[in-house]
């Protein structure tokens, strides 16, 4: 018994409708999930620091070390970057590719002044003796402020790096994506410091 082969027109597998993603689309989400990973981060962060909180080892505790003054100012810095960059994206709404940079450099400025004095503040805890070793309190300190400071670090390094590409290339569509994720970043840091600066500073001085 013979069987016939029936002719399948080119492509008739093949073909298939063409699926149309918004540009950009996947950064967004994976910048999300990127995000998501970091609130876990801190989240286990602020529970170390609940648990050894109060753990001084007969040592100093946070009514002995913390300057409120200096943290508010350091506070101010966070807060008022976080408001320039937001000039900087109106700017960018608008096209203004010389406006969207200027505020961009106000926002490192301010975010460069919250890096130096959270540095002079390590310095002068740690010249106290009051280093990471000294206690469960201070070890958890140090971990929580001071991997915050790392991402403002990171975020100030994007910043000028942002700079560079928008002086070479103009408010293109890449890079004005890369600035939507860079405005998620930072406001992102100024919430986790408001979480900081109530936990650790105000509470600790009550």
């Amino acid at each position: 018994m013979s069987m016939t082969a029936t002719a399948v027109p080119p492509g008739k597998f093949w073909d298939t409708e063409p699926h149309h993603h918004e540009e950009g689309a996947s950064t967004s989400l994976g910048f999300w999930i990127y995000l998501m990973s970091d609130c876990l981060m801190f989240a286990v962060l602020f529970a170390v620091y609940g648990v050894l909180g109060a753990n001084y080892a007969a040592g100093p505790g946070p009514k002995d070390l913390f300057d409120l003054n200096l943290i508010a100012l350091n506070t101010a810095m966070l807060l008022f970057s976080s408001i320039t960059f937001g000039f900087a994206m109106l700017a960018m709404g608008r096209g203004d590719q010389r406006g969207t940079l200027r505020w961009l450099a106000v926002t490192l400025f301010f975010g460069l002044c919250f890096l130096a004095i959270e540095i002079y503040e390590f310095r002068h805890l740690i010249h106290l003796g009051a280093g990471p070793h000294r206690s469960g309190f201070l070890s958890a300190f140090f971990a929580l402020v001071g991997t915050h400071g790392l991402h403002v670090a990171f975020g100030s390094i994007w910043l000028v790096t942002l700079m560079v590409q928008i002086t070479q290339k103009g408010l293109i569509a890449a890079n004005r994506r890369r600035m939507a994720c860079l405005s998620m970043f930072w406001h992102f840091l100024d919430v986790i410091w408001i979480g900081v600066f109530t936990f650790v500073y105000l509470l600790g001085m009550i």
